[in-house]
């Protein structure tokens, strides 16, 4: 049983907002432990073959990137946006081909820059990629990702109790 630690109840906004979109975040590595190369590859679901686990460990990894670096910190795209010839909306998600550890590894590492790039940035800074009118918040952007992101780990597992009969509960520490 894996232990995870939630965000202090009386925290500061930023450290529960960060705190709640990381503890989200370690939940994606431990909805994949243990599955092999066939089953984080397996499409379950007809109408939506592209979600499948390593799919949707992909999809998380592109969300980080484009909210936080794209959007929030101003960073050029340095060639990781997906695209197809048909232009695909998910693209991000033809993964067949990308082992599951290295999928994994890339989501760790870009929600580490993830956290890097918002750091020093006050919760009322807007987006820099979006004209002014249309561009949301850090805070804005801290809460969707919550939600994105458990939406997200919400899928998996389903998808790791149907490939597998696991259900992953883990024990949540008292916070502190």
């Amino acid at each position: 049983m894996t232990e995870v630690q939630r965000p202090p109840l009386t925290a500061d906004e930023r450290t529960q907002l960060t705190g709640w979109l990381d503890l989200q975040r370690s939940f994606v590595r431990m909805k994949c432990e243990g599955l092999s190369e066939e089953d984080a590859h397996r499409k379950l679901l007809p109408t939506s073959p592209l979600m499948t686990v390593a799919g949707l460990v992909a999809h998380l990894r592109w969300n980080e990137y484009a909210w936080f670096q794209l959007n929030m910190a101003g960073v050029p795209d340095t060639g990781q946006t997906p695209w197809t010839e048909d232009g695909h909306p998910d693209a991000e998600m033809f993964v067949d081909d990308v082992p599951l550890a290295q999928l994994l590894d890339e989501y760790d590492a870009e929600c580490k820059r993830s956290n890097a790039a918002i750091a020093g940035l006050p919760l009322e800074t807007v987006e820099r990629a979006q004209p002014a009118d249309k561009a949301a918040s850090l805070r804005y952007v801290l809460c969707h990702m919550i939600e994105e992101t458990a939406r997200h780990v919400g899928h998996l597992d389903i998808i790791r109790e149907l490939l597998d009969g696991a259900t992953g509960y883990v024990r949540m520490a008292d916070p502190t």
